[in-house]
């Protein structure tokens, strides 16, 4: 498992969690919404802690600069 995330995909990812969480605490999200959202949110920290995105792997996506994505074989 190696890193595909660069340091503005982990920002942006922390950002987007942050937000959440402000929105959860003002009360602005409740319910259902408030839930999938949290769980979101939960996976943007993850995802930014580690620098590492699975979605990223079958996509062959990086934003991590100088790294060429491994490209899924057919």
């Amino acid at each position: 498992m190696s890193k595909n995330m660069g340091s503005v995909d982990r920002a942006l990812r922390l950002l987007a969690a942050a937000g959440i969480v402000a929105l959860y605490i003002t009360q602005q999200i409740t319910g259902t919404l408030a839930v999938v959202l949290g769980v979101v949110a939960v996976l943007f920290v993850g995802t930014s802690a580690l620098g590492y995105c699975p979605l990223y792997v079958p996509l062959g996506l990086s934003t991590r600069k100088g790294v060429q994505p491994n490209t899924p074989k057919a």
